[in-house]
């Protein structure tokens, strides 16, 4: 189960004022594109669950490929619970993926893939994937007041959002620090109340009440 803090940052201003505060404690920075796969009859997300591909350069180097399913979230006041597992994946296949998603489902060395099979019954007859496209994302990280705390400027065809994310085993306590650095520094957020997926798929920008 991972468990995340999440707070959407107002606008650039406010990721600029963050990014300059932490620019102290700065350890990484991702270069992230995600791409979603789906069932040709949604059986994925009409059960609440996302399948990903995730091309990632930390500083600009070493690229990394990660195949992750995420299922059964449950988000309340900026804080997410989702069941997810990760596994490495071969870079030149999952670029051929993109265009030949049935490609994926032919990873018979994937866990993952084995559980998309068994528990969505995919990979039968009229049950294969197809791809949903994705969005880019540059993801600072920073190592503060004994935090990891990840800071996101994520671009979508139709807009730019920006969020502080923070994985973490007591979310409240942490909410409530991320919460008072914000505050102290006139930085505007509010709590995320939907995913980056969710987001996507929704094709605009989520509004701002906190």
């Amino acid at each position: 189960m991972e468990v995340e803090v999440k707070l959407r940052l107002l606008d650039s201003v406010s990721h600029q004022k963050l990014s300059s505060f932490l620019s102290p404690f700065h350890t990484k920075t991702l270069i992230q594109e995600n791409i979603f796969f789906d069932g040709s009859n949604s059986e994925l997300s009409s059960n609440l669950a996302i399948l990903r591909v995730r091309f990632s350069r930390p500083n600009g180097h070493n690229p990394q490929t990660i195949l992750s399913l995420k299922a059964k979230p449950v988000i309340s006041d900026g804080i997410f619970r989702m069941e997810e597992v990760e596994e490495p994946l071969d870079p030149t296949l999952a670029r051929a993926c993109i265009a030949e998603p049935w490609r994926l489902l032919s990873v018979d060395s994937s866990a993952i893939i084995r559980r998309v099979k068994e528990e969505f019954g995919l990979g039968g007859r009229g049950k294969g994937l197809v791809c949903l496209g994705g969005f880019r994302n540059v993801r600072a990280v920073y190592e503060w007041q004994g935090l990891k705390l990840e800071v996101d400027e994520t671009n979508y065809d139709f807009g730019t959002c920006y969020e502080v994310e923070c994985e973490s085993d007591d979310p409240e306590r942490d909410k409530r620090l991320i919460e008072k650095l914000l505050e102290e520094n006139g930085i505007g957020f509010s709590y995320s109340e939907t995913s980056k997926f969710a987001v996507f798929r929704s094709g605009k920008l989520p509004s701002y009440a906190k």
